[in-house]
């Protein structure tokens, strides 16, 4: 931060939800905003040009989406912080923003102060969850505890979701087919399925996965 002043990138695809959040930002005289963003590209390369405080990220966006765009932040900008404000609170949205660093997770229907809260808290390094995305993910983690599908079954699902086969998705993680069917296997089991599309689609419903569009 300079002196006690917040240096904001808002990223977002509406005009006019940017002009909302500038508007309401800037009432604050501890915050400023450096500069507005479009999609995930453009504040990628506004964090690189403004080094701002915090990075007010939508997560839905043309060109490079708010997950992607957090991820390259946090790689190339490690003290930037990143707080998604989104319409979206899908399990598989908190956990693929926050596994790519973003310090919290808002959604668009937070009150003013809450928002200004939010935004104090992450420049600060703080990780400032909505109530019901702070539930979402305690239960996902509890559920991962259980009978939580691991990181790699989670990319064979993902892969099944894409369309790929069983020796697209060997080849794609240089592994035998024969360890992809036991992937399944173990898939089929823990969502208490019989076959790939069920699989797809219980995954789906309880945002274990996406598919992004």
């Amino acid at each position: 931060m300079t002196g006690n002043l917040i240096r904001i990138v808002i990223c977002d695809d509406h005009p006019v939800v940017r002009s909302g959040l500038r508007g309401m930002i800037e009432s604050q005289p501890d915050f400023e905003v450096v500069a507005e963003s479009s999609n995930g590209a453009e504040a990628v390369l506004a964090a690189g040009r403004f080094t701002p405080d915090v990075v007010l990220m939508d997560l839905r966006m043309p060109v490079m989406d708010g997950v992607t765009a957090t991820g390259e932040i946090k790689k190339h900008h490690p003290d930037i912080h990143v707080l998604v404000l989104t319409t979206y609170d899908t399990d598989a949205d908190i956990l693929h923003a926050v596994g790519k660093g973003a310090t919290g997770f808002l959604l668009k229907d937070a009150g003013q102060e809450e928002l200004f809260q939010a935004i104090r808290h992450a420049a600060q390094g703080r990780s400032p969850l909505a109530p019901s995305v702070a539930t979402r993910l305690m239960t996902r983690l509890r559920e991962n505890e259980d009978r939580g599908l691991s990181e790699r079954e989670l990319e064979v699902l993902q892969f099944v979701a894409q369309g790929l086969n069983n020796k697209q998705i060997a080849r794609t993680l240089l592994v035998s087919e024969s360890t992809v069917k036991a992937h399944m296997l173990h898939i089929f089991t823990k969502l208490g399925v019989d076959d790939r599309t069920a699989a797809v689609t219980t995954a789906l419903k309880r945002g274990i996965i996406r598919l992004d569009t």
